[in-house]
């Protein structure tokens, strides 16, 4: 049964998602950084149109991928190995997802509203949320963002106006987050472009489980210290 929030700070549990439409699971509330922590805490995430209240999601099964399990394809490396690209962690958080929104809402219309827009850069104000870019010299040309809950990463969104460059921009996310203790990678729906990366599937209540775990694990200290990000060539 789908729940409509009130102003009161809380979810109804997962296991209560709607299985037509697949993961719907609260409508209503607001997108106050309180809100979207515990709703991240909880496996759930905001997904919604411009004309549409806000929805609430946590769909089964999840997409998924352990950092050192992102597949590299032929091109990737060679791109890697071409030094074309500058990636930097942290350093452009508002331009990415304004690209994100941007891109979507020219092509396809987008789930990212200004509403949406501003919240995340509340939280990355806050120090939860946070962006890898892919830089063409002075250009940003691709790009991702997404939540950290201890040694999780949430992803939301990604964009590229190159070619590889959003693939670019997640083997960065994937060896730095590894590089300091990241356990898992978020990537909440699965799609083609992700599944080709080495995204997979797990049933609900295994991400559940694994999200309360990790959750209260550490990252290696300055994970997300803004800067460089170097690749490592494989």
């Amino acid at each position: 049964m789908l729940t409509l929030l009130d102003h009161n700070l809380w979810f109804p549990p997962p296991s209560g998602a709607l299985q037509d439409p697949e993961g719907l699971l609260a409508v209503g509330g607001d997108l106050s950084p309180q809100r979207l922590l515990l709703a991240y805490q909880m496996g759930i995430f905001p997904w919604f149109e411009q004309e549409q209240p806000i929805l609430w999601w946590s769909p089964n099964p999840r997409a998924v991928i352990a950092p050192d399990q992102l597949h590299i394809s032929r091109s990737l490396a060679k791109l890697v190995r071409r030094h074309r690209y500058k990636l930097t962690l942290n350093t452009a958080f508002e331009q990415v997802i304004h690209a994100c929104r941007s891109l979507r809402e020219h092509q396809e219309g987008t789930w990212i509203t200004a509403e949406i827009e501003q919240a995340y850069c509340q939280l990355h104000q806050q120090g939860h949320a946070h962006s890898v870019e892919v830089w063409q010299e002075d250009r940003l040309v691709a790009g991702l963002y997404g939540i950290n809950l201890g040694t999780i990463f949430c992803g939301e969104s990604m964009f590229h106006l190159v070619d590889n460059g959003s693939k670019l921009a997640m083997l960065g996310l994937c060896q730095h987050f590894q590089r300091y203790g990241g356990k898992l990678i978020d990537c909440q729906l699965p799609n083609p472009h992700l599944m080709s990366l080495g995204v997979t599937t797990w049933p609900r209540t295994r991400f559940l489980h694994t999200l309360k775990q990790r959750q209260q694990e550490q990252l290696m200290q300055g994970c997300w210290q803004s800067g460089e990000l170097i690749l490592c060539e494989k």
